[in-house]
């Protein structure tokens, strides 16, 4: 599919270009500014069951999003995943407004939370092809200075030192090492499908909350979590399968020639993933796929 390329890879990661900056820019606002916020806002007006049950969101947002901006496929079966991570949202509202407003605004918020989340899921996409280090450098850079200028503002005082140590592990787990796995899987089977993957952890979370002592959720929340969980499964079971055509495309990203994608020759052949511009040739073929960077067409 590609001819001859003579130029050996000098990075197994393509780095971050200056135009990818904007991108960042917005991602650092959504996922380190507006989601965390808005979350914790959420958490402090509801239940801790039902805000992780919420979460599960995240998942509906980043396949609509990714179906709207990067025609990620939306046949029956993920068309019947997202109806249902839908319908237990419908779910879990329902069942926190009848503990009053502050409940019923309390998921609402989380649900922004998820909303935002999918938005930054669905921007990082175009960047899961980078250095994901770099990635997870810049944008946490990005996003902490975003969050000190908004305490700053806001008059917010300096936690002692045990809680910023706290804070800085669940930073350095929950969101750097987190996004580098993520962008990792994203590389590998598109935003759609990582987002329901991900959105097994707010289960983990919900029966957290469940041991703790929550116990304020009814029947209602119970249905809720069963169709999201029910949701997610439907959508990882998916197998999309049919002759497709590519393109001529030039691009630069990390790959092996074990793919059946990249068959260039190198003067010298390199072993395992290495990064370099390199062109594929237009081809047609027939295999089980999912929508990474070689398969975006459309259906």
């Amino acid at each position: 599919m590609v001819g001859a390329f003579t130029r050996q890879p000098t990075e197994r990661e393509a780095r971050l270009l200056p135009s990818d900056l904007p991108r960042l820019l917005a991602m650092a606002l959504l996922g380190a500014a507006v989601g965390p916020v808005a979350l914790v806002w959420g958490l402090q007006h509801t239940s801790g069951t039902g805000a992780s049950l919420m979460l599960t969101l995240e998942a509906l947002f980043t396949a609509l999003l990714a179906w709207c901006l990067y025609r990620e496929t939306m046949d029956r079966r993920v068309a019947t995943a997202v109806a249902l991570l839908l319908a237990g949202g419908i779910a879990l509202v329902l069942d926190q407004s009848q503990s009053g407003n502050s409940q019923f605004w309390g998921l609402l918020a989380v649900m922004s939370a998820t909303a935002a989340w999918g938005l930054d899921n669905t921007l990082s996409r175009a960047l899961a092809e980078r250095d994901p280090g770099q990635v997870v450098l810049a944008k946490s850079v990005l996003g902490t200075t975003t969050t000190l200028v908004l305490a700053g503002v806001t008059g917010e005082s300096l936690p002692p030192v045990g809680p910023i140590l706290g804070l800085l592990a669940v930073g350095a787990s929950g969101y750097g090492l987190s996004l580098r796995f993520y962008l990792l899987a994203q590389r590998a089977f598109g935003a759609a499908r990582t987002g329901s993957v991900f959105a097994f952890a707010p289960f983990i979370g919900a029966a957290l909350a469940f041991l703790l002592g929550d116990r304020s959720g009814g029947w209602a929340m119970l249905l809720g979590g069963v169709m999201m969980l029910m949701g997610v499964t439907v959508h990882l079971m998916e197998s999309h399968h049919h002759e497709h055509d590519h393109e001529a495309l030039l691009h630069e990203h990390a790959h092996t020639h074990n793919d059946g994608h990249h068959d260039h020759t190198h003067e010298v052949m390199p072993t395992g993933s290495h990064s370099h511009a390199h062109r594929h040739e237009p081809m047609r073929h027939s295999h089980a796929h999912v929508p990474d960077a070689h398969h975006s067409h459309s259906h």
